[in-house]
């Protein structure tokens, strides 16, 4: 067992437990906000100088059934060509991990920022393509993936939106409604929901989620990862509180309906690191004791959460 995995940041439970005195009782629970130290080794990194994946991009997404962990992560390497392609890594335990394939998954799509999501009898991929435009891609086993082409997203009119990026789509599916969050060049988030997985249509064409008005995400939002937990939903989401976008945090907040948001008064959750200015995207992974925050950007980090968590 690696000995950071005893080390626990007592100075982050007491400032969670500040906030949470100004929190409507139970909105952002410890077992959500406070985590001990990240790993201070990659899990994960890039390939090598020359292979496809020589760097680490965006958000990565983790998948566990029992001791079966994977990861699809967006690699590239502009010294080859400018396509960021999408791999797969396994692990048994979510810290020792290994390329499923030294090729990546799809030689010849841009596909970068992923959530997968199972549904059907088959894993939904959602990913950004060339241009942040949001598209979709499905596969029966996690490795071969067929491409379904752009999400068709509308107005709440029913009219097309503008062109332009449409980027991170963040998926959460209930009750055979997929809710679709997305950005438009990091400046908010939107929610366009659909019955049929072919069109998706704005709930209002306001953003869900705007930035700032606080200086921790007033410059740049997009959502990483939906749960629920204890009857409430929560966004993981990467913020800017920089004009030139250099830096980059993990926030969180919460909702009763997957619509009104309300943000954390003690945002950020994961501050900037001086190290690394943009490690971002985040994604919460249950595993079986505690919950694990793991961070894919620039190479995969771990936090576990400092309560252990039954399984909801």
């Amino acid at each position: 067992m690696r000995t950071w995995l005893a080390v626990i940041v007592v100075t982050a439970g007491l400032a969670a437990s500040a906030a949470w005195a100004g929190e409507p009782a139970g909105a952002f629970p410890p077992e959500l906000v406070a985590f001990g130290p990240a790993s201070p080794a990659p899990l994960f990194s890039g390939g090598g100088p020359d292979a496809w994946d020589r760097d680490l991009r965006e958000r990565g997404w983790i998948d566990r059934d029992g001791d079966r962990w994977r990861l699809w992560y967006t690699g590239s390497n502009p010294d080859r060509d400018p396509i960021r392609r999408v791999g797969l890594a396994v692990s048994r335990d979510g810290l020792n991990w290994m390329r499923a394939s030294d090729a990546p998954l799809v030689a010849d799509r841009w596909v970068e920022d992923v959530c997968v999501v199972p549904a059907c009898g088959r894993l939904w991929m959602f990913a950004e393509g060339e241009s942040d435009v949001a598209h979709l891609l499905a596969s029966r086993d996690g490795r071969g993936w067929r491409p379904c082409g752009p999400l068709d997203i509308r107005l709440a009119t029913g009219a097309p939106i503008p062109d332009g990026p449409r980027g991170t789509p963040a998926v959460w599916l209930e009750r055979g409604t997929w809710h679709l969050y997305y950005e438009r060049r990091d400046e908010g988030v939107w929610l366009a929901t659909s019955r049929d997985l072919r069109t998706f249509t704005n709930v209002r064409d306001e953003p869900v989620l705007a930035c700032g008005p606080e200086p921790y995400d007033r410059h740049g939002v997009a959502f990483d990862q939906i749960v629920r937990f204890r009857g409430r939903y929560y966004a993981y989401y990467h913020a800017s509180p920089a004009a030139d976008r250099s830096t980059w945090q993990t926030c969180i907040a919460t909702s009763v309906d997957l619509v009104h948001w309300e943000k954390w008064r003690a945002n950020p959750l994961l501050p900037v690191d001086p190290e690394h200015p943009k490690r971002s995207s985040a994604t919460l992974v249950h595993d079986g004791e505690r919950h694990r925050l793991y961070t894919t950007h620039p190479d995969v980090r771990v936090r576990f959460s400092i309560d252990r968590v039954p399984r909801h």
